[in-house]
């Protein structure tokens, strides 16, 4: 967790900002502490465009927005540009070790992600045994690279199905089709469909 100044020091309106926070690069979190308030004003730093995680609007960095905050949900941003893996719940380490990774990709800036994976039961990886995947994505091609495996592939499947969906923010959200790739440790790439 970072206070919004030390990702976004040239602007200055988020130096006295000391209410929402961003987790990691990708996710601008704006919790509600006002009790029995259903909105709160929300401030998106300039020098980026970001997308609400849960409609997929794109909203123009440098501007404060009115952002829904109903009981079960507080506001949360995606930077455009990130690259955020889901997949399915799970209980514990090991469990749907081979489950589809989905890739949400939010479109509008160039962005990259590493994702590692071990066995999360031992230390092995200090001895390489893990896999980290790099991930790229390149606006003006409208590409997701999805680089060579790192390390000796431990803690992760041989074959991995990697789901890709491009979220663009038009029309309040609109989701490009997914496209479904079989990972096995080499490079690939998935041109977005326009």
């Amino acid at each position: 967790m970072r206070g919004l100044v030390m990702n976004f020091a040239a602007d200055a309106k988020v130096r006295n900002i000391d209410d929402e926070f961003m987790f990691g690069p990708a996710f601008l979190v704006a919790p509600v502490t006002q009790y029995g308030a259903r909105s709160r004003s929300v401030y998106l730093p300039a020098g980026a465009d970001w997308y609400d995680f849960n409609h997929g609007k794109r909203y123009s960095g440098g501007q404060s927005i009115d952002a829904d905050a109903p009981l079960e949900r507080m506001p949360l941003f995606v930077r455009a540009g990130a690259i955020v893996p889901t997949g399915p719940d799970i209980q514990y380490t090991g469990q749907k070790p081979d489950a589809a990774l989905t890739l949400l990709v939010y479109t509008g800036a160039d962005g990259s992600f590493s994702l590692y994976e071990d066995e999360g039961t031992n230390y092995r990886y200090e001895q390489g045994h893990y896999s980290r995947i790099p991930l790229r994505c390149d606006e003006a091609t409208h590409t997701l690279s999805l680089g060579v495996r790192e390390g000796d592939g431990a803690g992760a499947p041989a074959s991995r199905r990697f789901v890709v969906r491009w979220v663009d923010g038009c029309g309040g959200g609109r989701v490009h089709g997914d496209v479904a790739v079989d990972y096995r440790g080499l490079g690939l790439s998935v041109v977005r469909k326009l």
